[in-house]
């Protein structure tokens, strides 16, 4: 199985199981991990911002649109900035690690 490593907001690392077809923000609330996901995935809210590892960021497919529109609102935009409802685990991110923005807006409306 897949794993894949959050790097929390205290800067501590951490190692987790992460099924082929989750999302990182699915993957995250398996695990306890603190990613709010207030819209549920449904790409209406920017509080499931992570931070990409750049090693990791050419690896994801383009955000959409519709994410990037949701992504201007997030806290602490950096330029591996995803939302973690749109990358989806698979055998090619085995390894993936984020790290969790320092704090999320729940920007929704």
């Amino acid at each position: 199985m897949p794993k894949m490593v959050f790097v929390e907001r205290n800067g501590v690392a951490r190692e987790v199981d992460a099924p082929v077809g989750l999302s990182v923000l699915e993957v995250a609330h398996k695990h306890g991990v603190d990613i709010e996901g207030a819209c549920e995935g449904s790409l209406a809210c920017s509080t499931c911002h992570v931070i990409v590892d750049p090693a990791w960021f050419g690896k994801l497919g383009k955000p959409t649109e519709d994410e990037e529109d949701m992504l201007d609102l997030a806290f602490g935009l950096e330029k591996t900035s995803r939302l973690g409802c749109q990358i989806v685990m698979s055998e090619a991110l085995d390894g993936l690690v984020v790290k969790l923005p320092s704090a999320t807006r729940n920007a929704a409306g």
